[in-house]
């Protein structure tokens, strides 16, 4: 018997897994429907994504073995196949992440990862905020300095590539997160398991259950 099971269930999802899921979850959103207004909700959200991909993507090579990448980081035909099985109702059960699941993780960590840190690149290059600042501020002042010299309230925004990028990255993440949620909702009603509820247990019935 594993650890953690109990009368036919196992424990699967550890507590920081389960928590990093729920805030990277709702920092999206929030993030997502503020749109910088109000700008400082909107940075801090930010801010709690990017802290907690970064510890996600440590836990995943520290933590316990269905939290770690080794155990569902997979090649892309793996994930395919296991797509097509799943939508002919034949794939099989995982007790951990699927290889579908497994590659859906890794793609929303690097997506949510890009979306945060040109955010952060953005928002300290034309506004002088942020953590990155005072490295990238410097540019920011300038131009400001130069617009007072001539006379103008506010200066050109610099490195607008950057919210270019910010935006392209958001609106990708925003695509994987309805395919990820539709992928859950396939795979509970194919192996008949409440697979939002396992994350938020952390149990999802045993193999031979």
């Amino acid at each position: 018997m594993r650890d953690g099971e109990v009368r036919g269930w196992v424990r699967v999802w550890d507590p920081f897994v389960r928590v990093a899921h729920a805030v990277l979850a709702l920092g999206f959103a929030i993030a997502w429907l503020t749109e910088g207004k109000p700008a400082w909700l909107h940075e801090w959200a930010g801010y709690a994504v990017g802290a907690t991909v970064a510890l996600r993507v440590a836990w995943g090579f520290v933590g316990p073995r269905e939290a770690r990448f080794a155990s569902f980081v997979v090649r892309p035909s793996a994930a395919l196949t296991y797509l097509r099985r799943l939508l002919a109702f034949r794939a099989p059960r995982f007790l951990g992440h699927s290889p579908a699941g497994g590659v859906m993780v890794v793609a929303l960590l690097a997506s949510l990862a890009v979306t945060t840190a040109s955010g952060v690149a953005y928002l300290g290059a034309s506004r002088d905020r942020g953590p990155l600042a005072p490295l990238l501020g410097a540019e920011a002042a300038r131009l400001q300095a130069e617009a007072a010299a001539r006379g103008e309230a506010r200066a050109r925004r610099p490195a607008r590539w950057l919210k270019q990028v910010h935006e392209a990255a958001a609106d990708i993440t925003l695509l994987l997160v309805i395919a990820h949620v539709g992928g859950v909702a396939l795979a509970s009603l194919v192996h008949r398991e409440n697979l939002p509820r396992a994350m938020l247990t952390g149990r999802k019935r045993a193999p031979d259950a």
